[in-house]
Formats: C-alpha cells, sequence, structure tokens
C-alpha cells in the first residue's frame, strides 16, 4: 500500500507493517498497558509510516470511551490567560493529555447560561473524564458531574463534597512559612492579603496567616487584613485599604504573587520603600516574581506539576474502568527568598 493509491491504511495494513496480529494493534491505539513497551513502539512505527488515522466513532463504540477530556475553569478570559498559575496548570495537563493521545476540551464557566449549556455536555456520550480548576463554594457542576458517574478530578480540596479526587498543595502551611519569615525579619505589624474567601485554597492561606501570627505570641486582629480575589488589581486595592486603615503596616503576605505585584505597586504610589518600609511575600513563584523590581520572596508552588498529577490520576481513573475513584495527592510549598523580605 502506498499513500499515492489514495486509499485509507486499514488496521490490517499495520498489523502486517508491525508483524503482529490485528488484536495487537488495536490493543496498541487503545492505550491498553498489555502490549510490551517494544512491541508499542513497533506498531507506532507502522502507524507513522503508513498514515494511519483510528476511526474515532467506531473506536468509541468498542471503547465506549470518546478520546476527549474537558478542562472546565471557573473564572474569566482574563485571569486565565493574564496570570502564570493558569499558565502554569494547563501547561502541565496538556502535556499529558497530549503523551496520551487524548483530546482536551476547554470550556470557561462564569454565568448561569454557561453552566447551563456546560450541564448538558459533560456527560459519557461526550467526554470521558473532567478536570476542574478554581471551583467556588457555590458552583453547582461539580455535584452534578460526578452524580453522572463521570471521572473528576480537581485542581485543590472542593468544597462541600465529602468524597473526591483532588490535587492540591500545602496551602495553610506555605503561608505559615512565609509570615514566619517576616516576623523573624523583626517585622512587628504583618498584614495579609487574603484570597477569596468563597475558595479554600484562600481560607487555607489565611488560616495559615493567623496560625503564625499566634505562634509569635501575638494575637490575631483582623484590622490587619485585607480580602482580595488573587488578581493584580485586587491587590493593589487591598493594600490601599491596609495602609489607610493600619499606617504602622510594616510588612504585607499576599495569598497570591499578582497580588503581591499589585501591593507592591500601590506601596510605591503611598512612598512606602519595599523592602525598608514594607517587606512583601506573595505565594506562587510564577515567572514575574523573579523580574519584580525589587525580586519577590514568594511561595513556591508546583504549578505544572500540579497539572501532571490532576490529568494522571483522571487517565488512570478512565482506563481502570472503574469509575469514580477517589484520590487525594498534596504537595509540598516552599518558601524562596528574594529581596522584598
Amino acid at each position: 500500500m502506498t499513500h499515492g493509491s489514495g486509499a485509507q491504511p486499514t488496521l490490517e495494513a499495520v498489523a502486517a507493517r508491525a508483524g503482529v496480529g490485528r488484536g495487537t494493534v488495536s490493543r496498541v491505539i487503545n492505550g491498553s498497558p498489555q502490549v510490551s513497551e517494544r512491541t508499542r513502539v513497533r506498531v507506532m512505527k507502522a502507524v507513522d509510516e503508513l498514515g494511519y488515522v483510528p476511526n474515532m466513532a467506531a473506536r468509541a463504540l468498542v471503547t465506549r470511551r470518546t478520546g476527549a477530556i474537558a478542562l472546565v475553569i471557573s473564572e474569566s478570559e482574563e485571569r486565565i490567560f493574564g496570570e502564570p498559575f493558569f499558565a502554569g496548570v494547563v501547561r502541565g495537563i496538556t502535556t499529558v493529555v497530549g503523551e496520551a493521545s487524548r483530546q482536551l476540551v476547554l470550556a470557561l464557566v462564569q454565568t448561569r447560561e454557561q453552566v447551563d449549556r456546560l450541564d448538558t455536555y459533560l456527560t459519557p456520550q461526550h467526554v470521558d473524564g473532567v478536570l476542574m480548576l478554581s471551583a467556588h463554594d457555590a458552583d453547582t457542576l461539580p455535584g452534578l458531574i460526578q452524580g453522572r458517574g463521570l471521572p473528576i478530578v480537581f485542581c485543590g480540596r472542593p468544597h462541600g463534597l465529602a468524597h473526591a479526587s483532588y490535587v492540591d498543595v500545602d496551602n495553610t502551611g506555605g503561608a505559615r512559612d512565609a509570615v514566619a519569615h517576616l516576623f523573624a525579619g523583626g517585622r512587628s505589624a504583618v498584614g495579609h492579603i487574603a484570597g477569596p474567601q468563597d475558595m479554600i485554597a484562600g481560607r487555607d492561606r489565611l488560616d495559615g496567616y493567623r496560625a503564625a501570627v499566634q505562634a509569635s505570641g501575638r494575637d490575631v486582629d483582623d484590622s490587619l487584613v485585607e480580602v482580595g480575589d488573587f488578581s493584580e488589581a485586587s491587590g493593589a486595592a487591598a493594600m490601599r485599604a491596609l495602609l489607610a486603615r493600619r499606617p504602622d503596616v510594616d510588612a504585607v503576605f499576599a495569598a497570591s504573587d499578582p497580588m503581591a505585584l499589585g501591593a507592591l505597586r500601590a506601596l510605591r504610589e503611598a512612598g512606602r520603600s519595599v523592602p525598608g518600609d514594607v517587606a512583601l511575600v506573595g505565594f506562587d513563584d510564577g515567572p514575574l516574581a523573579e523580574v519584580a523590581e525589587p525580586p519577590l520572596t514568594t511561595v513556591h508552588q508546583p504549578m505544572e506539576q500540579i497539572g501532571r498529577e490532576m490529568a494522571t490520576m483522571l487517565l488512570a481513573q478512565i482506563s481502570s474502568g472503574e469509575g469514580r475513584v477517589d484520590q487525594q495527592l498534596v504537595l509540598d510549598t516552599e518558601l524562596v527568598e528574594r529581596a522584598s523580605a
């Protein structure tokens, strides 16, 4: 068979080229683990040489799988495409999904209408599983998806679900380390720009801040806490509010790098030097932290690894054929010291 003949290569042609049976080719193409690596390589070489393209409709009928995975993100386009956290996690997800020859379907959800449309789409007839980022307490999709038996893995511990699979980081411990570092540097009035309180990550980082304040022998003073939404604009607004209410603030832990960079801008506008007048620590360790002026001390969370682990966990659940399986993975964080603190 040649490409110039006009005929599409068949499964049988791939098997003949690879020197294996038709069933072996089928197992390789469908991702079965019951094939040796040597055989898999030989079959995929034949697939590439012949230009074989699987009939996805027929494959779906046999395997009862669509080959598609939905990535649902409950945030605005501005934040998703503008903040390094989302870029890092999505990069990790696409790497693993691509290696598994799966199709990734991106769904951005903000309005009630978008939720309703997505609700009708997220079924076993359209996708094999769901990855969900940035879930808020009021989101109804997680419960609806679970009710259909679709495998779903969350980025972060989800609210209101007694059983769920997720990949998270040690938000509380990372925040505690950040604030302890500020106290250890001789700061006394340490403020906190908290993340949104309708998200567990925002609440966990606030808990870590409070734990570090109490561990230092001080009482938690809520006048030193201002809530943002993880965005740079909210960080700047929160910093201005803190300066107006507590002009004695001499350090700030922001629950995200974008909020820390917003705070840095507001401090500069107010004539406060960093770290001279106010020490500053963020949370993320995205690319902008290192090039900020001054470079930002921050809590490193492994964003690409989060995405890779989420996708790996979901693919394993899909391949097992056992439906939804509850798994949890919490990754460590690390304080990265730079000039801002």
